[in-house]
């Protein structure tokens, strides 16, 4: 199979199994829960969507304030608007090809700021470890406070064995780094230095001065993601009197989704309905929540992500 088409695969198989996931669930309802979800979309609170989509922009900037604390101490201080606009494309690119955003977020700020890509992207991958562990934070309070629902709705789910694809991921780096270590090819060489910039990125979050503000940023982002979900509860009234319980399993239910297909696509909506379900919503008002959860947080990142595109070479001209 050639590199071309295994790009190609990489590109459609996500959207496809978006779209094959509308299809399926969409087929399981009946003409009168599909007349209910378009009145959920008609008549919902959109109040509290603009109060969720607020909360969304504090996240991103906060975001890119906060990658400033792992820029700093490798000598980089770039203007917080090309910092938070080469966060709003990278969640447009995320849209279209998954993780490319990270890529995209690294190239900006070279073109730009000057910043070497691969040390850009190393803060991005410090960046995104510390998000991994306050995932893993969330979801170890959503297991102790509601361990059987979550075992119960994992059960049926049907998860990719994802410990095994890092397990042999880890072992391809293990065997690569012993065959080329010693290498003194022209090409090896490259890669070398490539790594080391990698790694001086990535242990740039132990250098950085201001740790406690790095932690603030990243509890303080953390929280403004589950308030958007939070608010968008009060949009239709089947969800409006959720629990914490509750909002923070179909928080994490909703995250597991984001990771499988592109920001999301098709896989949202299904992810959190069913979570809802363990908590006496039915499938349509749960559908109708995780359609306009979605939606609200898509059509935020097209507008301001586009938005960014447009602008950030306006915002350099002068370089």
């Amino acid at each position: 199979m050639s590199k071309k088409t295994k790009k190609i695969i990489f590109i459609l198989l996500p959207i496809a199994l978006g779209v094959f996931l509308i299809w399926y669930y969409l087929h399981q309802f009946t003409d009168q829960e599909l007349n209910k979800i378009i009145y959920d979309l008609k008549h919902a609170n959109y109040a509290w969507i603009f109060l969720s989509l607020f909360f969304g922009i504090l996240s991103h900037i906060s975001r890119a304030y906060r990658w400033h604390f792992m820029l700093e101490p490798l000598g980089y201080k770039p203007k917080f608007g090309n910092s938070i606009m080469a966060v709003l494309i990278a969640y447009l690119l995320n849209l279209a090809i998954p993780r490319s955003g990270e890529i995209g977020r690294a190239a900006t700020m070279t073109k730009y700021e000057n910043i070497p890509f691969e040390k850009g992207f190393g803060t991005i991958v410090a960046e995104r470890i510390s998000d991994v562990i306050m995932l893993l934070i969330i979801l170890t309070i959503v297991f102790f406070l509601q361990t059987d629902l979550i075992l119960e709705y994992l059960s049926n789910t049907n998860p990719t064995n994802k410990i095994m694809i890092l397990l042999i991921g880890f072992l391809a780096i293990f065997i690569g780094y012993k065959i080329f270590k010693k290498s003194t090819n022209s090409i090896v060489l490259k890669i070398k230095n490539f790594i080391k910039g990698l790694v001086e990125g990535v242990t740039s979050i132990l250098k950085m001065k201001k740790k406690g503000a790095f932690i603030f940023h990243t509890i303080f982002i953390w929280t403004m993601y589950i308030l958007m979900f939070w608010a968008v509860t009060f949009t239709i009234p089947e969800t409006s009197h959720l629990s914490f319980e509750a909002i923070l399993v179909g928080f994490i239910a909703g995250a597991i989704a984001m990771s499988i297909t592109n920001g999301g696509f098709g896989a949202y909506p299904v992810f959190v309905f069913k979570a809802l379900l363990l908590y006496g919503v039915t499938k349509e008002s749960g559908t109708s929540f995780g359609l306009l959860m979605w939606s609200s947080q898509t059509i935020m990142v097209l507008v301001f992500g586009g938005l960014s595109f447009l602008f950030l070479p306006i915002y350099n001209r002068k370089k």
